[in-house]
């Protein structure tokens, strides 16, 4: 696991830029009274500071390849650092609405909507790198679950590359590396694309085989986490009724069962497989909103997860949807698999 180390940034360029023009406006600007010397000396020393982060900063975004001013100056997105160190992207569109996207696991980790907050991270999450994050839209690759490699793979706990980005979407890349060679030696290249869109928040999982002749089998998902105001509150709707599911509470391996509801309520601790089922559409009694989470290509089926009644998860106020693909898929060499999906908030009626 890679740890970052690079230095915090935890306000935007143009952010920065803003608080000088302020600090700097202040000595053009008419007064009512006369400033002490003291704090005369503060204002000049505070906009200095400013002036030479930005300028910082400017530098750390160009060694980037982020030369453009719509990059480097915009209000409040772009590429950030938290109070640990990990790097991560914000994204904001004319609406105020938001996402924050993860490098370390290339893991979305925020969509607020109007000020509602839809993406759930766990209260004990680590976010320092030295685990995958519990929590966000978690990328599960080319494993899911258990298997011969380590569990869910290695995609959510390598730094993922900024291929490209702007106020409102992000590309992220990941390559093969030494540390993913040793568990799966396959030539593939996975890029993961958010965008912040005016009524919903899209991604694209992309995965090439890059190899001249071998063909490579993967299985891949979105471990995603939403938030609930209560899980008694929660209703998920969707082609559930009839289908079967793997239960996997039951027994040692699972018990394969037939769903009966047409709305499924979380009353126990949950980890269930649907097959053929990807559209489901989340119901909070508590907030009045509604989240459909649409798997337009590649993703085939759902998993709901909860460990209901573990409080220092934090079970009641998330709910996991995941959009997966759960047989594997197999991809000849130069060819390509791709899942879609988006959320897309709404209101009860």
């Amino acid at each position: 696991i890679h740890t970052l180390t690079r230095s915090k940034m935890k306000l935007s360029f143009a952010l920065l830029a803003a608080t000088t023009i302020s600090s700097a406006s202040a000595f053009t600007a008419p007064i009512a009274f006369s400033p002490s010397k003291t704090a005369r000396t503060a204002t000049f020393l505070e906009a200095s500071r400013n002036k030479k982060k930005i300028a910082t900063r400017s530098a750390w975004a160009a060694a980037r390849g982020f030369t453009d001013d719509e990059t480097v100056a915009t209000a409040a997105a772009g590429l950030m650092t938290n109070d640990d160190g990990l790097e991560y992207v914000k994204l904001m569109n004319e609406d105020g609405d938001s996402s924050e996207i993860y490098l370390f696991g290339g893991v979305v980790t925020s969509y607020v909507k109007g000020g509602q907050e839809f993406i759930a991270v766990r209260p004990d999450a680590k976010m320092d790198g030295s685990k995958p994050i519990s929590g966000g839209l978690s990328h599960c690759f080319p494993q899911f679950g258990p298997g011969e490699i380590q569990q869910h793979g290695f995609a959510r706990n390598v730094n993922w590359t900024v291929k490209s980005m702007t106020d409102t979407t992000v590309e992220l890349e990941m390559a093969p590396s030494d540390y993913s060679k040793e568990m799966w030696d396959k030539e593939f290249l996975c890029t993961f694309s958010v965008s912040l869109e005016a009524d919903q928040l899209a991604t694209k999982m992309f995965v090439e085989n890059k190899g001249e002749e071998a063909s490579f089998d993967f299985q891949a998902a979105l471990h995603s986490y939403f938030t609930v105001s209560g899980i008694a509150d929660l209703e998920i709707s969707g082609s559930f009724e009839g289908k079967e599911f793997l239960n996997k509470m039951v027994g040692d391996g699972g018990e394969m069962q037939k769903e009966e509801r047409s709305i499924i309520t979380i009353e126990e601790e949950y980890d269930r497989v649907y097959k053929g089922v990807n559209d489901p559409v989340l119901s909070d009694k508590g907030t009045g909103k509604t989240l459909a989470v649409l798997n337009t290509a590649g993703w085939e089926d759902t998993v709901l997860w909860n460990p209901y009644g573990n409080e220092a998860m934090g079970a009641d106020n998330f709910v996991c949807v995941e959009s997966v693909k759960f047989d594997p898929v197999t991809v000849e060499a130069g060819a390509s698999w791709t899942g879609e999906m988006a959320l897309k908030p709404g209101s009860i009626e």
